[in-house]
């Protein structure tokens, strides 16, 4: 960790009242923020789904998936500390790219934050199918489908709960912090509480190596595929991301130079550590009985109760009930304090958008007393619930969230490689060691999740970027805001390239076979992709080099310095010399 050094000429501060909103929210704050965002739904299914898909190496997966996370954390550990805005996310590429770049993993990171509160919601609900009052609220796998669906009483739960999550976050932030950073502390230690308790009392070592054994049969490459597949399809890094809440809290940190890199990199150690020790508890406590009558970790997910209560169910056969009881509060709590956090940081992301000029005005719109964006927050907590009608299960939704996060991301060690050559002198209050290598290395890893993921999601999120680029060049068009900027199209040559790309190199592997958009009706025989053209370890080879040449080309065309200071003024004042 390097702290940038010299004087306020060459070292320019960033003016800390640039968006306007109140400033009061400190180290623990951030940091709870994020790690409350970490912990959420990703505990209480994760370590379920993923044995399914990958058996006891599962716990591989989270220790390579952690690895990436992290990567990606120090990236914006130092994008954070220069630019510490509200909706920092997705400003960063707009300042190293200018607008097409921008509204492009803007629009990402705001799609990955809407829909984040939404699969909480159906996290609580799932949960709570397993008492006899809520049980027709989820709706059991079909026949020889392994994805329970919501009811119609489901949906209508649904509703109130994200009804909920807008009145709390109409309150104000300075209440929201910190009833978060009750809820966190409530939600770190009872998944710690978990892995002891499951440890000390139920600890079976040969699971490790039953149903089928630590790694799944078919050999080296069958296995490492299921790892792969695992990462974004069982949740593994939708459990582990969450870090950047406090990146997104930028324009609200009293001391953000300070307190954003702590945060960033604080909350996602402290995750990945409880996540790895779930996983290891789960498989564990399992009863050896129950892995022998399912066969294969595969038929784990057609179980209706570990469906619906993965760590709920086991405490209930371990008559640990205490346990149990404990795990259903938890279910309310750990979810809803996730999806109330994401559904503030989408607002925020949406002002963001709206700062940049890429969509209506409107997104600015803050109360006089508050200063709490309103018309973002609504208007989020609507789409979410567009969202649970198509996706209305955590595991339909997952891969969805997961891709648009991975997107989001993606744009950071961009954005990083770029700045550094464009404005080195900006001050960084934490500078990432070895940036030359990470940063290119995070992006191709980004790259690989988002191409694990799958046709059916990459082909989905295609689709729902191009509707974000018809509702920006409307707005664009009706003039709804008044500072919509020209489209920088010399830095931003790459994104097509990078978007087609993408659609093709999945197209053509071997990862989520299906039609397109991966929602079935109509789509679900029309451009069939995922189908193994491109054989596996050939096509990451092919995506690594692609990416890499994606990352240089980006580089390359980055925005002019000059460029960049007009972007950056309202954070960097131009009294200060910026060059």
């Amino acid at each position: 960790m390097g702290v940038a050094t010299g004087t306020a000429v060459h070292q320019p501060q960033p003016r800390l009242d640039a968006d306007g909103l109140k400033r009061e929210v400190g180290l623990l704050g951030l940091m709870w923020a994020s790690e409350g965002s970490i912990i959420g739904s990703g505990w209480l299914f994760g370590s379920l789904v993923a044995l399914t898909y990958a058996g006891p190496s599962a716990l591989l997966g989270w220790v390579i998936a952690s690895g990436i996370v992290i990567l990606l954390a120090l990236v914006h550990a130092e994008l954070g500390g220069i630019f510490p805005v509200t909706g920092g996310t997705s400003r960063f590429p707009h300042y190293a790219f200018g607008s097409l770049a921008g509204g492009t993993f803007g629009w990402f990171a705001y799609i990955q934050a809407a829909t984040v509160a939404p699969i909480e919601v159906l996290t609580t609900i799932q949960y709570f199918s397993t008492v006899s009052w809520a049980n027709s609220w989820y709706k059991s796998p079909a026949h020889g489908a392994t994805k329970g669906t919501l009811s119609g009483d489901g949906i209508a739960a649904a509703a109130v709960l994200m009804f909920v999550f807008v009145v709390i976050n109409l309150v104000g932030i300075r209440w929201l912090v910190h009833a978060n950073t009750t809820i966190t502390s409530w939600k770190v230690v009872i998944p710690v509480l978990v892995i002891v308790t499951l440890l000390a009392t139920h600890f079976h070592g040969g699971n490790f190596t039953a149903g089928g054994g630590f790694f799944l049969p078919g050999g080296f490459s069958a296995s490492a595929k299921g790892i792969m597949v695992a990462l974004p399809g069982a949740g593994i890094v939708f459990a582990l991301l969450g870090f950047e809440q406090a990146v997104q809290l930028g324009g609200e940190s009293a001391r953000p130079q300070r307190d954003l890199p702590r945060a960033v990199i604080g909350s996602i150690l402290i995750g990945a550590t409880i996540y790895i020790l779930l996983q290891f508890a789960f498989i564990a406590a399992l009863n050896p009985a129950t892995i022998a009558n399912f066969h294969t970790w595969a038929n784990f997910a057609k179980d209706r109760a570990l469906e619906a209560g993965p760590f709920y169910t086991i405490a209930k056969v371990a008559a640990l009930g205490w346990l149990a009881w404990i795990l259903r509060v938890d279910a309310v709590v750990s979810p809803g304090g996730t999806g109330l956090i994401y559904l503030t940081s989408a607002s925020r992301l949406s002002f963001g958008l709206s700062k940049n000029g890429y969509v209506p005005k409107q997104f600015e719109s803050t109360t006089a007393r508050t200063r709490i964006p309103v018309f973002g927050v609504i208007v989020t907590a609507v789409i979410g619930m567009l969202f649970l009608l198509p996706f209305s299960s955590w595991a339909s939704l997952v891969d969805i969230v997961t891709g648009a996060s991975v997107l989001m991301y993606a744009g950071a060690p961009l954005a990083l490689g770029a700045l550094r050559k464009s404005k080195p002198e900006l001050t960084r209050s934490y500078r990432l060691p070895a940036a030359g290598i990470i940063a290119p290395l995070s992006f191709v890893l980004a790259n690989f999740i988002v191409f694990w993921s799958g046709w059916n999601t990459v082909s989905l999120l295609m689709a729902v970027l191009l509707v974000g680029y018809i509702l920006m060049a409307l707005s664009s068009a009706l003039h709804l805001n008044d500072h919509t900027p020209k489209l920088d199209w010399g830095a931003a040559v790459w994104i097509f390239p990078y978007l087609i790309g993408m659609t093709l190199i999945s197209y053509f592997g071997s990862f989520g076979t299906g039609g397109l958009f991966g929602v079935g009706g109509v789509f679900k025989n029309v451009l069939v992709g995922g189908h193994g053209d491109l054989p596996l370890w050939w096509d990451l080879l092919t995506l690594g080099i692609f990416s890499l040449a994606i990352y240089l080309l980006a580089v390359h065309s980055r925005l002019p310095v000059e460029k960049v200071d007009e972007y950056v003024k309202d954070v960097f004042p131009p009294s200060l010399p910026v060059h």
